[in-house]
């Protein structure tokens, strides 16, 4: 993108004199150009970004020439112009971009639209750069080509370092969640669910893209210290005893210590543990242990454990509405609940996508609050 943007906004200048529109068409065709798509001969993907780029560049050019005219424009009007054409390049790209990436992926429109254009606007400083460029090409001739390549040489390798760093986190991540899936085939599918629904929360408070992407590894691996819990525990139907949930809160203090060995997590890892997420309720804590706390709260309730069935949507709702402000943070509480039915999406009861077996039936309310057993009369056998 940097590299594109740049290019694109040098050939504005470069061509403007004379309105040469090829010429702005040849610079966005050529912007397309992937060699690693070319290589595994991904043509539609090529055929859509050179089309993109170069009708990004057309509407780029509109406006630019538009506003700018062909000569004698003084510097600051220059400078607003590229400004605004930066801008329409980066609305036109994001919006039609996100069309197929929110088609395969099968993300909503409006989540894509809003997390690709976080991702160009990393770009939009080149605009500017592009423009003195272009203006020096103009004053200079070819002694300023150097000039050209160099930077668009250092964003694609700087880029190609980013690449290969995340590629790393992602590797170290998906060992740790292809242990715990090893051992407990169900908490690995809860720990995706809590990632999707903490990144509706963060989506909701406008994060990021770093920010959000620390908080998706984060909830991922909120549950990693179950790794030292035995599986007869985590999957037990009945009561826990006194010394067995003092085994299974063990697994909180060694998620968090986990995530702060990790240098890219520690920035959230902060203290994950059940009091320190109610903690923040008050906004004096950091506040990713407490979104991951109301999408883990969710979903616990809204998932088949061996102690209880799946509750259905509705009460799980009202049993997070019960809790804001004290046992959850409220703020998290409305945004997930907010995000969820933006998207139409149901969960629960009747709605559950993982189906285990269990060596005992769950009953439909199990003991204790977890259980959630104070939603059934007790004479049907739960106890408050």
């Amino acid at each position: 993108m940097s590299a594109n943007v740049l290019n694109a906004m040098v050939a504005l200048v470069v061509f403007r004199a004379s309105s040469f529109y090829l010429g702005v068409v040849v610079v966005g065709l050529c912007g397309g150009l992937e060699f690693a798509q070319i290589r595994r001969r991904e043509w539609q993907k090529v055929a859509f970004n050179s089309s993109l780029d170069c009708i990004t560049c057309i509407v780029a050019a509109l406006v630019f020439w538009g506003i700018a005219g062909n000569s004698g424009t003084p510097v600051a009007v220059l400078i607003g112009a590229a400004a605004l054409a930066g801008v329409a390049d980066l609305l036109v790209n994001s919006s039609v971009l996100s069309l197929p990436i929110s088609i395969t992926s099968g993300q909503s429109y409006r989540s894509t639209v809003f997390q690709v254009t976080k991702f160009h606007v990393s770009a939009y400083p080149y605009v500017f750069l592009g423009l003195g460029v272009g203006l020096t090409y103009l004053g200079l001739g070819l002694f300023i080509i150097p000039m050209i390549i160099v930077p668009v040489v250092i964003a694609r390798q700087a880029f190609a370092s980013y690449l290969e760093l995340k590629a790393a986190q992602e590797n170290t991540i998906e060992t740790l969640i292809r242990a715990l899936e090893a051992k407990d085939k169900y908490t690995a599918g809860h720990a995706q669910r809590v990632a999707t629904f903490s990144a509706y929360i963060a989506e909701e408070f406008a994060f990021g893209p770093s920010r959000s992407e620390r908080l998706r590894y984060a909830a991922l691996m909120h549950d990693i210290g179950k790794l030292v819990v035995p599986n007869q525990l985590l999957n037990k139907p009945g009561r826990l005893t006194e010394a067995e949930f003092g085994r299974v809160r063990l697994h909180e203090t060694v998620s968090v210590e986990l995530l702060r060995r990790i240098d890219f997590l520690a920035p959230v890892a902060g203290d994950t543990t059940t009091e320190a997420a109610t903690a923040a309720v008050d906004g004096s804590v950091l506040v990713e242990p407490a979104i991951i706390h109301v999408a883990d709260a969710f979903d616990a309730m809204t998932s088949t454990r061996s102690y209880r069935k799946a509750l259905s949507q509705e009460t799980a709702f009202e049993e997070l509405r019960k809790g804001s402000g004290t046992q959850f943070n409220s703020a998290c509480v409305d945004a997930l609940i907010g995000a969820i039915l933006r998207r139409g999406e149901a969960y629960g009861a009747g709605h559950e996508v993982d189906d285990h077996e269990w060596a005992v039936a769950p009953p439909e309310a199990g003991t204790g609050s977890a259980g959630l057993g104070h939603l059934v009369p007790e004479e049907q056998g739960a106890k408050p």
